[in-house]
């Protein structure tokens, strides 16, 4: 999670969120923080990015995979991340508006799908909540 809230912090006018995969040896396949606004992309989010950057490298199968976030997925991201059958999901802050993974929605654990990865939730929270906070007292007031 650490190295995914360096990844988020780099995100300069971006929501600062970031994503690692690691792969079953723990090794970083894909990272990549929010480039919404860098790219003019509404699904430049950094799950997909990550996941694109890591399919790339080996293939778009991640099941012995691990997807570190440091903000809980939203219903695209969550899609995403069944659909490449990611094999475990953490991630930091809770997102009550748009969260789907357990706050909104649960897509990743709803039984009806195929896949189901496992999912913990609350890794150094405090932190990734910060990030966030003070993203968006600077830029929306």
């Amino acid at each position: 999670m650490r190295r995914a809230l360096e990844v988020a912090a780099a995100a300069g006018d971006d929501v600062p969120i970031g994503a690692v995969l690691l792969g079953p040896d723990e090794a970083e396949l894909g990272a990549a923080h929010n480039e919404r606004e860098l790219t003019g992309d509404p699904t430049a989010h950094a799950e997909m990015l990550a996941l694109r950057r890591a399919a790339g490298a080996g293939g778009w199968r991640l099941e012995h995979c691990t997807l570190v976030v440091t903000v809980e997925p939203c219903t695209m991201c969550a899609g995403a991340i069944v659909l490449a059958r990611v094999g475990r999901v953490v991630f930091g802050a809770w997102e009550p508006k748009t969260g789907a993974a357990g706050s909104l929605w649960d897509m990743l654990r709803d039984r009806r799908l195929t896949h189901r990865p496992e999912v913990i939730a609350g890794v150094l929270e405090a932190e990734a909540s910060a990030l966030l906070r003070d993203f968006f007292r600077t830029h929306r007031q």
